[in-house]
Order: C-alpha cells, then sequence, then structure tokens
C-alpha cells in the first residue's frame, strides 16, 4: 500500500489505550456532548471550531487547556508543547469511544503556549508531530507549532452588520479591489518588512475609501507555510496568518474596514492542501482528510491533496471553517478558489489518470453536493453574505439557487469575458476589426449568472505581463488601452474586481516578495489612470443604471453591435427611473471620430460623466466640451440622436440632463 505520493504506507497494526498510570491529564472534562459526536460523525456540525482544537478553560477552580483532535487511526496521541518538553510521553490524551476523537485537559496550559500533536498511528512504524487542524493561531513560518489562543474581541462594527445586507445585495453597487497583504504596502524603512494587520488598517481604508471601491476580497489570509503560494496551500484552516500578526489584530482589519464602509471578502480554499508534514496530509497514518484514492485525492498541477467530499467528518470540518470565518471574524463573503477542479474528475488529468463517478460521468457527485451543501448552509446562517465562485467552465447554474438545481452561489467570475476582452484588448487596434465578436458574443450569455468581471492576480502573474504591457502601441496608446479597458469594464453588466496595482497601470508583473510601484503616482500617465479608476468607482456607485440591474437584462440595451469597420462598440445602461439612463460609447481605434451619430431614447442636453481621454486622466483632451445636445433625428430605432466627436482610444459615459 502507498500514500497519494507514492510512498509506501506502514502496516496496520493493533491498537491500544494510551498507557494507565498518574498522568497530568484530566480526562473528566469534555466539550464534546453526545449531540456533538452525532453531528461530527453525520458530517452536519457546524461549530467544530467550538468544540475541537485548544480552548482555555477553568476546571474545579484549575486554569487549563481542553485539547480535542480527531484522528481515527491513531494508536495513541499526546500532546507536546513548550510546556512538558516536547516530551511525548508527558501527556497523552484519551479516545471517547469509537467516534475517532480524542481529548483531554492539560492543567497549568494557558493562551501563548505552543504545542503539536504527537500521533502513533495504527499502522506500524508511523509516528509524526502535527500542528493542530482546529487552532486559531500558529507560529510565524517557517516555524509550524500551533498556539494555544482565545479570540476575545470587542467589535466596533454594529451599524455595519445591522446594514451590511444592503451593501451585499444583487442590487448594490458591488466594486472589489483585491489585495495580497504581504505586497500591497511594505515598511521600506524598516527593512522592508511586512506592515501589521494594524499598521495596514487605517492605510488600506483611507486608500480604498478614496478610491470608491466598496468591498476588499482578501487573497487567502489562513495559515500557510509556503509565503509563495500566495495563501493557496493552508495548513491552519482556522488560524489568520501569524506574519502579519495574531486572530485579534485580524479582527481589527476588518473592523476597521467595516467602521469605513468597507466590506471584505476572503479567498477560501476547499479544493485542495498542501502535503507539508505538520499539515492536514496523512494525518493519522493514513488518509484522514484527502481522498485514499490518488486518481481522486491527489492534484497533477498544485501537487497537493484533495479533500475527500464524501466523508461526513470532512465536509463538517470545512463547512465549520466557512461558518468559522463568517462568525467569528465578521467576514462578508467566501469567494471559493479552483471550483472547476472541484467539479470534474478528469480536471488536468489523462484518460488513465481518473475514476468516472457511479454513472460512469466525468462529474465529481461527492464534491457537487458538498458545495450545495456549503452554499446552502451558509445562506440560511447568513443571509446577508454572498458566495462567489471563481468557476471557469460552462458547468451551468452555478450562481442559481440549489432548489432549482443549481449550486447555489450568489455569483460566479465570469472567466469568458476576461479572457476574450484581454484578447481584444492585446491586437492592434488596425487588427480590432477582425475580433469584434470577443467583445460582442458576451451578449449571448451575460444574463445566464450573476456575474463579476474579474481582472484578478491571475492575468499579471507567471510571465503574463501586467495590465498595462498587455496593451499594444506606444506608451501613450498603452496607456489609452488600459483606461479604455476599465471604461469598458465599469459599464458591462456585472459587478467588478480589480487586482491592486491595475488601479494605476503599474508596469512591472506582480511580484509578491515587494511593495508595488507606488513611486509611479509620481508620473502623470499613472496618476491618471488612477484619477480614472476613482471616477469610474464613484460613477458606477452613484449611477443606478450601471448597477441596479447588473444581473438582469432589462438594464441593458444594445444601441449599435455592428460598427466593425471602425471597431465601435454602443449600449445603453437603465436603471428603474426613466431618467436612469447611461449611454456607453467606446472607440476601439486610436482614430478620432468627429460626428459620430447614435440614437438615444430622450431628447435635450446629455452630459459627459466620462471621457477616458480627458486631460486630468493623462489623455489628449478630445470630447464633446462636457456635454452635447440630442437633435430630432431618429437613428438605432431611437426618435433622438447625439451627433459626438469620439476621442482615440477612448471611451464615452453620457447621461441626460432632465428626461423628457
Amino acid at each position: 500500500m502507498t500514500t497519494p505520493t507514492g510512498e509506501e504506507r506502514p502496516q496496520p497494526q493493533e491498537a491500544h489505550q494510551p498507557p494507565a498510570g498518574d498522568e497530568p491529564v484530566r480526562y473528566d472534562y469534555t466539550r464534546l456532548s453526545d449531540q456533538d459526536r452525532y453531528l461530527f460523525n453525520e458530517g452536519t456540525h457546524f461549530g467544530l471550531h467550538n468544540k475541537l482544537g485548544s480552548h482555555t478553560v477553568e476546571v474545579d477552580g484549575e486554569l487549563g487547556t481542553y485539547f480535542g483532535v480527531w484522528a481515527p487511526d491513531a494508536e495513541r496521541i499526546s500532546v507536546i508543547g513548550d510546556f512538558n518538553g516536547w516530551n511525548p510521553d508527558s501527556h497523552p490524551l484519551r479516545q471517547r469511544e469509537a467516534t475517532g476523537l480524542w481529548e483531554g485537559f492539560i492543567p497549568g496550559v494557558t493562551s501563548g503556549t505552543k504545542y503539536k500533536y504527537h500521533i502513533k498511528s495504527r499502522y506500524r512504524g508511523y509516528e509524526v508531530e502535527k500542528a493542530d487542524p482546529f487552532a486559531f493561531h500558529h507560529e510565524t513560518p517557517p516555524k509550524t507549532a500551533s498556539v494555544v489562543w482565545e479570540l476575545d474581541y470587542e467589535w466596533g462594527d454594529e451599524a455595519w452588520m445591522e446594514h451590511r445586507q444592503q451593501a451585499n445585495r444583487a442590487e448594490a453597487p458591488t466594486s472589489i479591489y483585491e489585495v495580497h497583504l504581504g505586497s500591497w504596502m511594505r515598511a521600506p524603512d524598516d527593512g522592508d518588512r511586512f506592515l501589521s494587520y494594524r499598521e495596514l488598517a487605517p492605510k488600506l481604508a483611507d486608500y480604498v475609501e478614496e478610491m470608491g471601491f466598496t468591498h476588499v476580497e482578501l487573497m487567502p489570509v489562513m495559515e500557510h507555510p509556503f509565503y509563495g503560494s500566495w495563501g493557496y496551500q493552508i495548513t491552519g484552516y482556522f488560524a489568520p496568518s501569524s506574519r502579519y500578526g495574531t486572530p485579534q489584530d485580524f479582527m481589527y482589519l476588518v473592523d476597521h474596514l467595516h467602521q469605513r464602509g468597507i466590506g471584505v471578502i476572503l479567498d477560501w480554499v476547499p479544493s485542495h492542501f498542501p502535503g507539508d508534514e505538520h499539515g492536514l496530509a496523512y494525518f493519522d497514518g493514513t488518509s484522514l482528510f484527502e481522498h485514499a484514492d490518488e486518481r481522486k485525492g491527489f492534484h497533477p498541477d498544485w501537487k497537493s491533496y484533495i479533500f475527500n467530499y464524501g466523508r461526513n467528518e470532512v465536509r463538517a470540518f470545512l463547512a465549520s471553517n466557512a461558518m468559522y470565518w463568517l462568525e467569528k471574524f465578521h467576514i462578508d463573503g467566501l469567494r471559493v478558489d479552483a471550483v472547476a477542479s472541484m467539479l470534474y474528475l478528469d480536471y488536468s488529468r489523462k484518460p488513465g489518470e481518473w475514476v468516472p463517478n457511479k454513472y460512469g460521468g466525468r462529474e465529481n457527485i461527492e464534491a457537487v453536493d458538498f458545495l450545495r451543501f456549503f452554499n446552502e448552509k451558509v445562506y440560511e446562517r447568513f443571509p446577508d453574505v454572498q458566495t462567489i465562485a471563481e468557476e471557469s467552465t460552462a458547468w451551468p447554474m452555478v450562481s442559481r439557487p440549489t432548489y432549482t438545481g443549481g449550486l447555489g452561489f450568489g455569483m460566479k467570475w465570469d472567466m469568458g469575458w476576461m479572457h476574450d476582452t484581454l484578447e481584444y484588448m492585446s491586437e492592434n487596434p488596425v487588427h480590432r476589426k477582425y475580433y469584434h465578436n470577443d467583445l460582442t458574443f458576451r451578449g449571448i450569455y451575460a444574463f445566464n449568472e450573476n456575474f463579476v468581471l474579474p481582472l484578478s492576480h491571475d492575468e499579471v502573474v507567471h510571465g503574463k505581463g501586467s495590465l498595462l504591457e498587455k496593451m499594444p502601441g506606444d506608451d501613450w496608446q498603452q496607456f489609452a488601452n488600459l483606461r479604455l479597458l476599465f471604461a469598458y469594464m465599469y459599464a458591462q453588466p456585472g459587478k467588478k474586481l480589480l487586482f491592486m496595482g491595475g488601479e494605476f497601470g503599474q508596469r512591472a508583473e506582480w511580484n509578491h516578495d515587494r511593495s508595488l510601484d507606488w513611486h509611479l503616482l509620481e508620473h502623470d500617465s499613472h496618476e491618471g489612470v488612477r484619477r480614472l479608476v476613482r471616477d469610474l468607482n464613484h460613477a458606477y456607485r452613484d449611477e443606478p443604471a450601471l448597477h441596479r440591474h447588473d444581473f438582469e437584462p432589462n438594464g441593458f440595451q444594445w444601441i449599435d453591435t455592428h460598427d466593425t469597420e471602425q471597431s465601435v462598440l454602443s449600449f445603453l445602461r437603465w436603471g428603474d427611473d426613466p431618467e436612469d439612463v447611461v449611454a456607453c460609447v467606446f472607440n476601439f481605434t486610436p482614430v478620432p471620430r468627429q460626428n459620430y451619430r447614435i440614437g438615444v431614447p430622450f431628447k435635450g442636453t446629455w452630459s459627459e460623466r466620462i471621457n477616458t481621454d480627458a486631460q486630468q486622466y493623462w489623455g489628449s483632451g478630445v470630447g464633446n466640451w462636457g456635454e452635447v445636445e440630442a437633435a430630432p433625428i431618429a437613428y438605432h430605432g431611437h426618435a433622438h440622436s447625439l451627433m459626438l466627436t469620439l476621442p482615440p482610444l477612448g471611451a464615452l459615459y453620457l447621461r441626460p440632463n432632465e428626461v423628457s
């Protein structure tokens, strides 16, 4: 028998209980009721973090720590730490009947104590030291011990929590700033060290508020041993990374953002976990958290382990983890990473490397069931949050309710829009007329899901270059194209997501080992992009037409999709009231277009709400002097029309001053 990595698996031997004797562990205290054990084994316990792990308590006047861990194939488990010289013979735990749960109360162990579990498996020859899967805090990597910690914190975000449903509802403007905490900003005058959660809080809040983003999405903050994984290879699912401080410090960051009216979304990774010895892999000498069959339990791309979604206790572990972040840290949404890799048994696998489901198909039925279960329970307990799927295929109804056959997510990333749009924008403008369909194709499926339009970290790493470097042309044209791209994104139906650095046109590809290039804002070209993104955010939030019907076809109407020869595209965005309308026009060539007529629904004066070629954005200043009068000339199926000057590589948002 072998492990999922191909190593020889130790053979089983007879199990036995911890040795009898006068051990300094009390077994008469438990946090686990019969109902807890039943729900855990059933897979429907959503508060395991309150039961398992380490919890400082007072028992009969003695202050100490309760320890609880799941390891059904362990022969013996003991707590080792700095309180007992890391001696595996000093403090054994006791197994609770046949549940696979081990526990014990150790007097004198208090908050701040470093510890691990020493596990001797029933499989002969396998002994290992494991971090606590439910620990709230860990040593800072590369150290790997867990730390006894409590989560006491006095929150100040009552106003946000009371009204956050308004900020998270489908009809609200949602503009997300994606952030990697270790490289957004550092302390260059102090060895280029990380900023702590508390240091980041006011800086990030000030910037996000001024820029007009509604939410921050944090790349995974859960403890991860390899910093270069960006948090996507997690060993401590219940612990904010100690690289930036304590759990309370992370609470302070969330609290501070909330008090400034900014929502917080966390990346959540239930798709895979790394094989680090102290982590979840091969936890008790068996494939406990991962699927035992490497064709289902080992990911060939990431060299990581895949959760066994068919095991009830694993479902409870993951569901409890989701509830933990929503409950204890007031998180407003979970963006679920790599959903496609969960849905398909043959994801990134060659023939013969995967096992069909019981019906002979490629769908991972157990993972589908888990995702539906997860979404149902999250929305049942936290109806004012959002779950968001990073799902890159055409799997149907990802963001539709489970009772209609959907997966139950609130939103889904539109990876197709991202790919098609970046492909189009990378083309030389003289050739763009041959790729016009890349822009218009989205109209076929734009309302099949509740889409988020992502320009995420994935598009600016691994040699792909920055967004600015993807743009063709000379320096001026690159910036003009980037401004045009952003205006096009903000005008499209769907919520918005932009990765840090893109908002000011960082030229270098993102590097997690250093801060963003904030010094670039000293240049008018980069500052111009930042000003535009700020103004786009505020326009998106202020104009109901630009957000009210992001997920509904009645909020979108083409003006002209057919001007392929000039590479011009135009459409209307509608709100609920007749006066809530914005005309959006895009010129994807560097040629100014005079006397360009578009049909509009209302007469009167239409004002330029946004002109990406304005001089304050480092544009050339071509436009319509701020407004244009509609003429009673029917065009594009409308009774009135505007004669416009379209700026080169520019976008216009126009809205009527008065509707009549």
